[in-house]
């Protein structure tokens, strides 16, 4: 049997709970503080709702299953009867490791979180450390990109449930994968969202780009916060996923004397040491600040810490991607130059006080010279920067493999957590669009005219053209069209790539100059068309030089050491199958001639040689 039903629905005369397969509705049981209880559990696999004041019936905010979609019953669920076989599974900080991130609904052909796990050996044999799944939680409809979830607490149907959300982490453990959830706290979706029917969950004090925001410093917050937080908690212990990944955190107005994410920070701390394994929290924000990863019991430029275990980075790609491709539209506009790479790869943050171009204003604050910079995530590739262009298209459609070694270079062998993008380790030339599944039919079609209505104001026409149709949302081929197409990476030139996406990865893993995330022990140095990454041991134990070639055709550059002659560890010509770089020792340097764009890495043991 399963506890007896509850929720919080502080305003209601009468609450019921509603059994649709007996048709029984029970009175239930008032108690303090807004709760409302059955007398008595219920089985599990139970569907119930309840009705507030006579009303219809709804399904429950903290539903731990919708099988029937978003509005309609809850089920009950025995998160406990899962036959675990994790338990020498050690855990895994987030910190430095190679993320993988995903969408479960076009990640295979047939979508689904057990499908997902027939490919989990290939992202062992790239060598990943964390998988990243895109939101789970359910929404309404069949696909869509999880962010206009409505039951936070459930598993979406389609991708399996509950059940399936265990099998999937049980089978990454038992691989030796970490997995990391994303999670959308700052809003609901429009479609079954039936939350301020029970109580104060939202409030028109604070407003989102979504509208009204989640009522976290007013009357009622404390149970709306107790909402996120035992949420959070559930997945670490039901489900035993070892991250979350916090959407939009800029976006959690909180004016209460302790923010939310410290009050979370805190409680997955002590959560992680209960159960004695790590547990991460990483957060997405766009206000580019320090205070997010800086720790609750320390305060930056005087204000508390957030307690984040790390960050996203957009600045990173921005100042990648705009440097290799020449797009300097929308929030572009401030990045492209070698010099801005050069800042972004040791500093996280191009945008660190000074003024934002796009945003017209001073924007973002410094990262202190010895904070860890393994606490920012970084990537040239995500669901964002790839799903928001209008035609979803990445940047294998533009640029040459030389060039995206480049970038994978710069994500897997700089300072920070590299994360990769599905499909991005060979190449993938699917796109990746904003799809949606909406069935209500005003909303279908307000989704639709409003990315359309978009196009202008992104700078989209001055890349693409005006001319250029933007694919609906709302139309299954646009679902289609983004599953990714594993062929791709069984041809020549998938595999090649592939190769070069492994070699990387590796090197993260073995070379010791390559794991530290020390601002110190990291210089970036600009010549003609190239940029030089060095990395140092902590220790003194020999560096590593990625040199990043920018440009086409032939790319000198002079890398200086101490003794005997670094050793060429990496050469993505060579791996990429379009020619080798050619190196000429000097006194004192050798002269690496790379065949742009592309990539040589350089290792030198302590004392030269």
């Amino acid at each position: 049997m399963t506890a007896p039903p509850r929720v919080w629905a502080p305003r209601a005369a009468r609450v019921d709970l509603v059994l649709p397969a007996v048709g029984t509705t029970e009175p239930m049981t008032a108690y303090d503080g807004g709760w409302w209880a059955s007398p008595r559990p219920v089985p599990p696999g139970t569907d119930y709702a309840f009705s507030l004041d006579g009303g219809p019936p709804r399904p429950d905010p903290r539903s731990p299953r919708q099988p029937s979609g978003v509005h309609g019953p809850s089920r009950t669920f025995d998160a406990a009867a899962h036959p675990w076989t994790d338990a020498a599974w050690p855990g895994r900080d987030v910190l430095g490791a190679v993320t993988y991130e995903l969408h479960v609904g076009t990640f295979t052909p047939e979508g689904t979180l057990d499908a997902v796990i027939g490919r989990l050996d290939h992202l062992v044999d790239l060598g990943v450390d964390v998988v990243e799944l895109m939101p789970v939680a359910a929404f309404g409809g069949e696909h869509g990109w999880g962010y206009d979830g409505v039951a936070l607490w459930a598993v979406h149907e389609p991708y399996g449930g509950p059940a399936a959300l265990q099998r999937f982490v049980d089978a990454a453990h038992a691989r030796g994968l970490a997995v990391c959830l994303d999670v959308v706290d700052n809003h609901l979706g429009p479609s079954g969202n039936y939350l301020a029917e029970f109580g104060p969950y939202f409030t028109d004090r604070h407003h989102t780009p979504w509208g009204a925001a989640v009522n976290l410093d007013g009357d009622g917050s404390a149970e709306v916060r107790a909402f996120v937080i035992d949420k959070a908690l559930r997945w670490f212990r039901d489900f035993h996923v070892d991250a979350l990944r916090l959407d939009a955190v800029h976006a959690l107005v909180d004016d209460s004397p302790r923010h939310l994410l410290a009050e979370l920070a805190d409680a997955v701390a002590a959560l992680a040491h209960e159960i004695g394994r790590p547990l991460s929290l990483v957060a997405e924000s766009d206000a580019n600040d320090p205070r997010t990863v800086t720790p609750t019991g320390e305060t930056f430029e005087g204000r508390p810490g957030h307690g984040m275990t790390a960050q996203w980075a957009d600045d990173v790609h921005h100042a990648l991607h705009a440097l290799l491709t020449g797009e300097r539209q929308g929030y572009y506009v401030d990045f492209g130059a070698p010099e801005t790479l050069a800042k972004a790869l040791t500093d996280a943050f191009v945008h660190d006080g000074g003024r934002s171009t796009f945003r017209d204003r001073p924007w973002g604050a410094p990262v202190p010279p010895d904070l860890d910079r393994r606490r920012f995530v970084v990537c040239s590739q995500n669901h964002d920067q790839v799903g928001n262009r209008a035609l979803g298209d990445r940047p294998s459609r533009v640029l040459e493999p030389g060039a995206l070694a480049v970038s994978a270079a710069a994500v897997l062998l700089g300072p920070f957590t590299p994360m990769l993008f599905m499909g991005e380790e060979w190449g993938a030339t699917t796109p990746f669009l904003y799809f949606s599944d909406h069935e209500e039919p005003d909303l279908a079609a307000a989704v639709s005219r409003g990315r359309a209505e978009e196009f202008g104001g992104h700078g989209w026409a001055e890349l693409y053209g005006a001319d250029v149709e933007v694919p609906d949302p709302q139309a299954r081929e646009t679902f289609e069209a983004s599953r990714l197409d594993w062929a791709e990476a069984r041809s020549a030139r998938g595999r090649r790539m592939l190769d070069l996406y492994q070699a990387l990865v590796r090197l993260r893993h073995t070379e010791p100059a390559v794991v530290s995330g020390e601002r110190r022990v990291t210089t970036v140095r600009l010549e003609d068309r190239a940029v030089v990454l060095t990395r140092g041991a902590v220790d003194g134990g020999g560096r590593v030089d990625v040199v990043l070639a920018l440009r086409e055709g032939p790319v000198e550059v002079v890398v200086e050491h101490d003794g005997g002659p670094p050793r060429l560890v990496l050469d993505s010509a060579v791996l990429l199958g379009t020619g080798s770089a050619r190196t000429e020792g000097l006194p004192g340097a050798t002269t690496v001639t790379v065949p742009g764009p592309g990539v040589v890495v350089l290792r030198q043991d302590a004392g030269g040689g």
